[in-house]
């Protein structure tokens, strides 16, 4: 059952109709001096740092300023930091790789003494990090690391991702493409050669089977990750000639993707739809194609929900550092509140004493929060894997106000694209979505 802290959640991402979820209220600390130290990760050097890491890390810092002055607004107003305590944070660089973060890890717990670990987003790195965080009993929260087989392949005690997995992007997109492309015939993928890549064209290609079996696949590119160069790759695509690709890039593997493919007019000729081009659409302005259609790994950015949380949050980073909020500071900043909500939680039941790794994890387990994307509940993986809506919709460029704009966008309930909790996430797809509860 989810543990949730006041009122009656709704699935659903229509803005006037959210519900709103009150935070915790948690009992005065015994040490009014004492702090919650908290680590930060996310990529601050490299290909991803620009469109990704740094946008994140901008979002987790004016998040934590705010609770910090108590100046986020409802349901979060009224309480400083985590329960009172305020936050202290340590940035940490993700570049590197999956032994690099090991080791970086280690020295936020047994050098820095940190009480909680947030971020990551490489699904390398957090297949890599999870067992180190159970080895040494501290709580992480990944923010991105879209691979669901963190849990449906593992159980962990002090593990949590505070966002959905890739299925809740690539069954969202698939129920969009179904209806907005009735005509296709033939479809291929294009994604990066890891984990995320790999796992989000099965999750797709096989929801869209499940959606239009007549739709023939009849190609799969799978670059290296960081690889820049897309020549050859795109030519293949220009012969294959499919009436749809399908690509998860990201960061500045998705930006040289556009940035070369726009010029060789593979637009012109496909529709190539994205898992989560959203993120980098401020940036690459009037050179992004019309017609793209893609999603943000969650109701994120310009796709975000009217309610005030969201609104405030939109403006307030926008305001900050002069560029739109887009997906990777939303989904840095639920995971930041979705672990206040477990430590006022476990400070509610303990007293008001600032709570060990031990009754952070047990409060964590099945708890649901507001976020900037809208309600978010750790509702499978044993309560450790969260579920949200997603949006999805067809980049437009407006010359009135020189942006690129999100149109025809389409949401989709949590229920509708995440499996039940302990089913798989493959064999749902392929039994046709048992459960799934869609109202679109």
């Amino acid at each position: 059952m989810l543990r949730k802290i006041t009122g009656q959640v709704r699935v659903g991402l229509r803005a006037v109709s959210l519900a709103t979820i009150a935070c915790v209220c948690a009992a005065p600390i015994a040490n009014a001096e004492e702090t919650f130290k908290l680590g930060l990760v996310n990529f601050l050097s490299g290909p991803a740092a620009d469109a990704f890491g740094v946008p994140s890390m901008n979002g987790g810092e004016l998040m934590v300023e705010a609770l910090n002055a108590g100046e986020v607004p409802e349901p979060y107003a009224g309480m400083i930091g985590f329960g009172g305590m305020p936050i202290e944070i340590i940035k940490v660089d993700e570049t590197g790789g999956a032994q690099v973060q090991i080791q970086r890890f280690r020295d936020l717990v047994q050098r820095e003494e940190v009480d909680a670990i947030v971020g990551y987003d490489g699904s390398g790195d957090c297949l890599a990090v999870a067992p180190i965080a159970d080895e040494l009993k501290k709580v992480v929260v990944f923010s991105g690391c879209g691979t669901p087989r963190i849990f449906e392949e593992n159980s962990y005690e002090y593990v949590f991702r505070a966002g959905s997995h890739s299925t809740m992007d690539n069954v969202a997109l698939a129920h969009y493409v179904a209806r907005k492309l009735p005509d296709a015939k033939t479809v291929a993928g294009f994604n990066q050669n890891y984990s995320w890549g790999q796992d989000s064209w099965r999750d797709f290609s096989l929801a869209l089977k499940e959606l239009r079996p007549d739709i023939e696949t009849v190609g799969e590119l799978f670059p290296e990750t960081g690889a820049g160069q897309y020549g050859a790759q795109i030519n293949v695509l220009m012969r294959l000639k499919p009436d749809v690709v399908h690509s998860s890039l990201w960061g500045g593997d998705l930006e040289a993707f556009l940035l070369q493919a726009g010029p060789r007019k593979l637009f012109d000729r496909t529709n190539v739809v994205f898992t989560m081009a959203e993120h980098v659409l401020p940036r690459l302005g009037d050179k992004v194609p019309e017609g793209l259609m893609t999603g943000g790994r969650g109701a994120v950015g310009a796709l975000h929900p009217d309610t005030p949380l969201a609104n405030w949050f939109y403006s307030a980073y926008e305001d900050k550092y002069d560029i739109p909020a887009v997906q990777g500071p939303f989904r840095f900043v639920q995971t930041i509140l979705g672990l206040k909500t477990a430590v006022e939680i476990a400070m509610q039941e303990n007293g008001g004493k600032k709570p060990t790794s031990e009754e952070i994890a047990a409060a964590f387990k099945f708890a649901s929060f507001d976020t900037p994307s809208g309600p978010v509940e750790m509702a499978i993986g044993d309560g450790h894997q969260a579920i949200q809506g997603n949006a999805i919709g067809i980049s437009k460029w407006n010359a009135q106000e020189n942006r690129v704009e999100l149109v025809d966008v389409e949401y989709f309930s949590a229920k509708c694209i995440n499996p039940p909790n302990g089913v798989m996430s493959e064999e749902w797809i392929k039994e046709g979505f048992p459960g799934a509860e869609c109202d679109n």
